[in-house]
């Protein structure tokens, strides 16, 4: 049966038949880049694009919960195409934080009408895309780097300044727009396949329409917006972890020798045995964490615009305190899995190297020695407001 069946299929079970055509060839599209054009088409098929779209708009109405669960799945065949897809919702809900709440709903009817894929060229942090006003017209003139998912992709996310004013805009504009070129100049160790190269714009038109111009009515629920990215490369990341240890598990059961000749096989090596303890007491640890910062997440989410401050900073220093759990503990099990299985498995043939290219790339992602800082002088002040707070009563 095709995975694009119309057959109903639990969200799971969809999801786990697409991770099965994505490790038929990851091996093969991690040692050639590019865009996974074919797979993200199985993705469009399938309908998970549409998890987070309400019900009353056509949608499936899930939970972040489901988008992520849906994302370690592919994770674990495909940290790329994993990527991508959780990106794509970061950009898809875009229009919710910064648009009127006409435009969310547009956006939402036409990614399931047309099975849209939403690709990024928002990246803040890159000051180098300029809006001009020509006449009653904008045009877009510039360059934005680490777009993720914008080859192939149906629409884009912008964000960019108006020349001299510095004033910020962001709007949502079709991929094919002419004066759009999206370089695919992607071509890092890791992550291979997230076309997370640059586009160059020249002389793009930006009608009124595509801006997102609505008032946010609470800054606090605004500002988890920028939170998202690290909460799914979390999740990225904890789907990596298990399949390099579900690999380094099948590789010591049938490949790794004995070294000694007490022990009929590698599996009854107390070394190995330790190190694998070792990974399962770690991912064990990053799942739970993870799993509790999700619950938040979707508790934040669905109070919106009615989230405290205080609200506001206990996620965000949940998904820190995941993030940086994850990142450290997915980067030592996926550099220690050699140690489990010998020098054999360092063969170009499995490269099992990915798994540790991967997570290394995605910790890149807002660096988690900042977020750390961060998370000491909350600490801190917290403390110093609870002393405060004794000395006064």
């Amino acid at each position: 049966m095709p995975i694009h069946s119309p057959m109903k299929r639990s969200i799971q079970e969809q999801a786990y038949l697409l991770a099965a055509e994505f490790q038929k060839t990851a091996i093969q599209r991690d040692r050639e880049g590019g865009n996974p054009k074919w797979e993200r088409d199985l993705i469009r098929e399938s309908g998970l694009l549409n998890l987070l779209t309400p019900e009353r708009l056509g949608g499936m109405g899930k939970t972040w919960g489901d988008v992520c669960e849906v994302v370690q799945i592919f994770a674990q065949a495909d940290s790329s195409l994993a990527h991508v897809y959780g990106y794509h919702f970061l950009n898809l809900t875009t229009p919710y934080f910064y648009g009127t709440s006409e435009q969310s709903d547009f956006y939402y009817q036409q990614t399931i009408q047309q099975n849209l894929f939403w690709g990024n060229a928002f990246n803040p942090i890159d000051l180098n895309l300029f809006a001009t006003k020509k006449n009653s017209s904008i045009l877009l003139n510039g360059k934005k780097t680490f777009c993720s998912g914008s080859a192939d992709s149906d629409y884009l996310i912008v964000s960019s300044i108006f020349e001299e004013t510095e004033v910020p805009l962001i709007a949502v504009i079709p991929t094919n727009r002419q004066g759009i070129e999206v370089n695919g100049d992607w071509d890092h160790f890791g992550q291979r396949q997230t076309d997370s190269g640059s586009i160059t714009f020249k002389n793009v038109p930006v009608y009124k329409e595509d801006i997102l111009a609505a008032v946010p009515p609470n800054d606090e629920f605004l500002s988890i917006r920028s939170s998202i990215a690290n909460f799914l490369i979390s999740h990225i990341m904890l789907g990596v972890t298990k399949s390099a240890i579900n690999e380094a598990l099948q590789y010591v059961s049938t490949k790794t020798r004995a070294r000694f000749a007490q022990h009929s096989s590698a599996i009854d090596d107390p070394y190995i045995q330790r190190h694998l303890g070792k990974f399962h007491i770690q991912y064990e640890a990053a799942e739970s964490l993870i799993s509790q910062t999700t619950a938040a997440f979707q508790e934040a989410w669905e109070k919106g615009w009615n989230l405290t401050e205080k609200e506001k900073t206990s996620i965000q220093n949940s998904i820190g305190v995941a993030k940086a759990f994850i990142t450290t503990a997915g980067l030592d099990i996926t550099s220690r899995i050699f140690d489990v299985m010998g020098s054999r498995a360092t063969s170009n043939t499995y490269r099992y190297d990915r798994f540790w290219r991967n997570i290394r790339t995605l910790s890149l992602h807002a660096p988690i020695n900042y977020e750390i800082q961060r998370l000491g002088t909350w600490t801190l002040q917290n403390y110093k407001n609870h002393l405060d707070l004794e000395e006064n009563q």
